[in-house]
């Protein structure tokens, strides 16, 4: 029984890193589009899943593309930034910039 009792409040405090590490410290995922606020213009950094299934839309300098954040919103992406080599086939991609009212206006894209 006393092998167990000094077992137990190492394993507790462990236990408790462990929870802090993965919802506090642990990077990497989707981000969400929730956490933005349309009426702040505050460049943010969000990582998202790039949709492939819609093709971009070019417009003279505005670029239009789709992606999907881990609540699985969708949200349509404009920015007039130059896309990064390996844009088109990347599975996740990290978006600088802020939300407008219907989309996410993004002032830099890195390919993950």
């Amino acid at each position: 029984m006393k092998q167990l009792q000094k077992l137990v409040l190492p394993l507790l405090l462990l236990a408790a890193i462990f929870i802090i590490y993965q919802f506090y410290f642990a990077t990497g995922g989707l981000g969400s589009f929730d956490d933005f606020d349309s009426n702040n213009s505050a460049v943010k950094t969000i990582t998202v899943k790039f949709i492939k299934a819609v093709e971009l839309e070019r417009s003279g300098n505005n670029i239009v593309f789709y992606v999907q954040d881990k609540n699985e919103k969708i949200m349509q992406v404009n920015t007039s930034s130059v896309l990064p080599d390996g844009f088109a086939s990347a599975e996740t991609v990290t978006l600088k910039g802020h939300l407008s009212k219907n989309s996410f206006h993004a002032h830099e894209i890195l390919v993950d």
